[in-house]
C-alpha cells in the first residue's frame, strides 16, 4: 500500500468531512480537505492526489460537473464518488456514464472505506 498518499476529500458536511478524514489518516493516509467543488478545483491547480473522493450533492457545484472538470485537466486521476445518492440510475451515470474508479455509498463502515481506497491506489 502506498503509505501517506494524498487523498482529496470533497465533502460539503463538515462533520462527514472530519469523519473521512478520521477514517483515512488512521489508515495511514495523507487527506487533503475541500468543502466544496469549486475549492477542490481550486486544490488540484498546485497538488495531484493519488484519489479524490468526490461527494455528489454540494450547493456551489454538483459532484457531476466537479468530475467532468477534473477529467477534462487529467484523466488520469483516480475518482471515487462517496455520496447518500444510492440509486441504481445514480450509480449507472457514476460507473458507467462517467466511468469513475467507484462508487462508494453513505454510510459506510470504516473498514469498508479503508478497504476501498487501498485498492484504488494500489491498482493505480
Amino acid at each position: 500500500m502506498a503509505s501517506n498518499a494524498k487523498i482529496l476529500v470533497v465533502d460539503d458536511e463538515p462533520d462527514t468531512l472530519e469523519l473521512i478524514r478520521l477514517i483515512l489518516e488512521s489508515g495511514g493516509f495523507k487527506v487533503i480537505p475541500a468543502s466544496s467543488g469549486v475549492e477542490a478545483l481550486k486544490i488540484l491547480e498546485t497538488v495531484r492526489p493519488a484519489l479524490v473522493l468526490l461527494d455528489i450533492m454540494m450547493p456551489d457545484m454538483d459532484g457531476w460537473e466537479v468530475f467532468r472538470k477534473i477529467k477534462e485537466k487529467d484523466s488520469s486521476i483516480s475518482i471515487a464518488i462517496l455520496t447518500a445518492k444510492s440509486q441504481n440510475i445514480d450509480k449507472l451515470m457514476g460507473l458507467h456514464v462517467l466511468k469513475a474508479d467507484d462508487y462508494i455509498t453513505k454510510p459506510f463502515g470504516k473498514n469498508e472505506l479503508l478497504d476501498k481506497v487501498r485498492i484504488l491506489i494500489d491498482n493505480k
